[in-house]
């Protein structure tokens, strides 16, 4: 994914190209039910041979008979983003006017995409994270003195070496709330001669592993030939072969709240002898 030539992004970059809509002559009833049986749609642009015509939500549709037709109950007062809108520019409009999707219209005003609250967070977090794999990949380079490149891809979970032993049922349940909205930043993976060590992103791997997803987009740093890496010596000590392998540890049993538990359990058994 490429910025736009002054260094920001550009919502054609984040928006969602594939877009659910209605037509002007849909009936309330119609559309009533698709946003009912729909997890995501709280509203659909109107289109009318891919041009936009106006945008209808579930509460223009309250006090509508089923048959009547949308064209009488759209708002078709838009606010709507151009492809080559920055980003940030974009996310204030949202921002501003408290709806969640803005259509995305090209120079004729035909709908080419639609851009969302989500897509803007999900710009956020990807934002820093480029960072974050550049020093790790220099780090690399300068300890064991080999040359490394990056590239973002997907890459399958099972073929994933976990470089850590645990994670906690508590941030599980955060990062399958951020997955299942597609907010969760990509994970950090280091190609050793072919061997695939996650070095960041346990807690989402695991996640993703519960919800039945079998690839998720990484930021793999590839070196030009295999090293002794100190984050693969956890691997092998605690034998990790896979993802199944990362033992979920519930928060109950966190080591701080073992600790608070066996000091109340000493202060009830000194007052119990006394």
């Amino acid at each position: 994914m490429m910025d736009s030539s002054d260094g920001s992004l550009t919502v054609e970059e984040y928006m969602t190209r594939e877009v659910s809509t209605v037509t002007p002559t849909s009936t309330v009833g119609e559309v009533a039910r698709r946003i009912a049986d729909s997890d995501d749609h709280s509203g659909l642009p109107v289109t009318d041979d891919s041009h936009v015509e106006g945008f209808v939500s579930a509460s223009d549709l309250l006090l509508a008979d089923d048959d009547t037709e949308i064209s009488e109950v759209m708002s078709t007062d838009l606010l709507v983003a151009h492809p080559e809108m920055d980003l940030d520019d974009a996310a204030r409009v949202i921002l501003r006017s408290g709806i969640q999707r803005l259509p995305v219209v090209d120079d004729d005003g035909d709908l080419v995409g639609i851009i969302s609250n989500t897509d803007v967070i999900r710009s956020q977090i990807e934002r820093a994270t480029p960072d974050k794999v550049a020093e790790l990949q220099e780090t690399i380079e300068e300890v064991h003195g080999v040359e490394a490149d990056q590239e973002r891809r997907q890459v399958s979970l099972a073929a994933l070496r976990p470089t850590q032993t645990r994670v906690y049922a508590d941030e599980l349940e955060g990062r399958s709330y951020e997955l299942e909205r597609g907010l969760a930043e990509p994970l950090v993976v280091v190609d050793n001669d072919g061997e695939l060590l996650l070095v960041d992103g346990h807690h989402r791997t695991t996640a993703a592993s519960e919800l039945g997803i079998e690839e998720m987009e990484a930021y793999v740093i590839r070196v030009d030939r295999a090293v002794e890496l100190e984050m693969a010596k956890t691997a092998e000590e605690e034998d990790l072969q896979s993802v199944d392998d990362i033992t979920i540890v519930d928060y109950a049993r966190h080591p701080l709240v073992e600790t608070t538990e066996r000091m109340g359990e000493t202060d009830a058994d000194e007052a119990d002898s006394s």
